[in-house]
């Protein structure tokens, strides 16, 4: 089996495929003083709750772009699970892609794991759309190479910007709201946050297919994209699993030996 892992800068997700079944996903918070030795604990309480043990485990494979957070994850991955983790940004690491840009060194793991999946799983040119702690839309073209995209403020860190900024500003929570026009304070903030972001996702979009000049599809991510499903006709796909899907594919074309397919 592989344990896959995400390391994003808010959450850390930890992830169990059997072949192209997945077992099951784990979260946590990213913490970069978490030792290897808490991982392993955190980590068997919920693999035995699942019915699972990481003692099947015969493959890793990490993407990150918490730098810092790397060291005891890897650690984790050689003295628990009796593996060298793959390391999704290491030059000698096939993506089956390329990342047609300026600077392909600075595009971010999660990025280029979730081109990577979107072209597997929804052939053809696409915008994936991933909700994060910021909100990236990433271009993946015709032969599924990345080709660029935008980052936007995250919508949490958006709210929280604002709740800091206004002092009589209450803490909310992001609700989608019935109306645009909110008639008390909290739903006038809970509005602009989300149809705030209903905006920027349209506007962003169609300036993508604009430019990219052929049909695209619009592939939603990140622990948020639910709430958005249903909130534009542009987005077309929600795929949760979407960044889990690129590690196992990234890990299977170059460890093959290692995990069924």
């Amino acid at each position: 089996m592989l344990l896959a892992i995400n390391a994003n800068n808010t959450n850390t997700v930890f992830a169990l495929w059997d072949g192209d079944r997945l077992e099951g996903a784990w979260r946590t918070s990213t913490d970069l003083k978490r030792t290897a030795d808490e991982y392993v604990v955190w980590l068997d309480h919920l693999l035995s709750l699942a019915g699972l043990g990481r003692d099947r485990i015969t493959g890793t494979i990490i993407a990150s772009v918490v730098p810092d957070a790397n060291f005891n994850l890897i650690k984790f991955c050689q003295d628990y699970c009796r593996s060298t983790p793959l390391l999704v940004g290491d030059p000698a690491i096939e993506l089956g892609m390329k990342a047609l840009v300026d600077r392909p060194e600075e595009v971010g793991a999660d990025r280029l794991i979730n081109s990577v999946a979107a072209h597997h799983r929804y052939p053809g040119a696409s915008i994936v759309v991933d909700f994060g702690t910021a909100t990236t839309f990433d271009v993946v073209d015709d032969d599924g190479n990345y080709r660029g995209g935008v980052i936007a403020p995250g919508i949490n860190l958006s709210l929280h910007a604002l709740q800091q900024a206004a002092a009589k500003l209450p803490s909310v929570s992001i609700h989608k709201t019935a109306k645009v026009i909110g008639t008390n304070t909290v739903e006038c903030m809970q509005s602009g946050i989300y149809w705030g972001y209903v905006g920027l996702i349209e506007g962003i979009v169609s300036r993508i297919k604009a430019e990219y000049g052929g049909p695209m599809r619009v592939i939603a991510t990140g622990g948020l994209a639910p709430i958005f499903e249903d909130a534009s006709p542009m987005i077309e796909e929600v795929d949760g699993n979407l960044n889990l899907w690129g590690l196992r594919l990234v890990y299977t074309r170059n460890r093959p030996e290692t995990i069924s397919v």
